[in-house]
């Protein structure tokens, strides 16, 4: 049991680590941030649906059945994602954001943040309890969609009104709280039979919801042909990742 605390504490600061990845693209140009930021958002999609399709549903079904509560589970996670996206979401002010008046976006971010965080680190947590070689497919999912969004935040905390070490320094912050929901799901999983496994087609749902309906969306923004194939190709690399991994699993 304490290597799986190991692994799970080690993958969480790892994911945790994404939330300083703001202070690289400062030196960025804004376009080429939005274009670089849109192939990591593609190769995130790619991971998402990879481990999802390849990794918990094959290892769900495995150890629940086939039966229709497992896949109803599958479908409370994206309801469950869906909810939790619009709990999170705040109406914007119309004053101009600085020091002394940050926008209300900048808490509601933080705020929403945190909870997505606390919601990534049961989802590890609850993998690694499941096996190790699960575990480190899922860590790396979380952590490939983790950066887009990480930078996201950042742009949001410093378009509200916060100074750039104090985005960097609250988004960390908001960032530990994987720790917390990963020592839950340990917690829980050590005292609950079959707890981490029944979570893992809840966390598939979860997966599917990010990728289809957070992430997809922003790569339709973008109508060129030569970029849309890139992005394509992008997400067809995340795939291809995951079933990688999953051939190097079985041998």
């Amino acid at each position: 049991m304490s290597q799986v605390w190991l692994y799970t504490i080690g993958s969480v600061l790892l994911v945790s680590a994404t939330s300083l990845v703001g202070v690289f693209t400062l030196s960025l140009k804004p376009e080429r941030l939005k274009k670089m930021v849109l192939y990591l958002v593609s190769f995130a999609v790619g991971a998402l649906f990879g481990d999802v399709f390849i990794h918990l549903l094959p290892e769900a079904y495995e150890n629940l059945g086939y039966g229709m509560m497992t896949s109803l589970n599958v479908v409370l996670g994206i309801l469950i994602f869906f909810l939790l996206e619009k709990v999170i979401r705040w109406r914007h002010c119309h004053i101009v954001p600085d020091e002394d008046h940050m926008h209300p976006v900048v808490a509601m971010n933080l705020v929403g943040d945190a909870v997505h965080n606390f919601i990534d680190g049961m989802i590890i947590g609850v993998s690694y309890a499941v096996s190790i070689p699960i575990g480190i497919t899922t860590t790396l999912a979380v952590f490939l969609h983790e950066i887009p969004q990480e930078i996201g935040d950042f742009g949001v905390l410093l378009h509200g009104g916060m100074s750039a070490k104090k985005a960097l320094f609250y988004n960390f912050i908001s960032a530990l709280f994987a720790l917390l929901g990963a020592s839950v799901a340990l917690f829980f999983g050590a005292h609950v039979e079959n707890f981490a496994v029944a979570l893992l087609p809840i966390t598939a749902g979860g997966f599917i919801y990010i990728a289809g309906s957070d992430l997809i969306p922003e790569l339709h923004h973008e109508v060129r042909a030569r970029t849309s194939m890139m992005h394509f190709l992008m997400i067809v690399l995340g795939v291809t990742v995951m079933a990688l991994l999953a051939l190097m699993e079985a041998h």
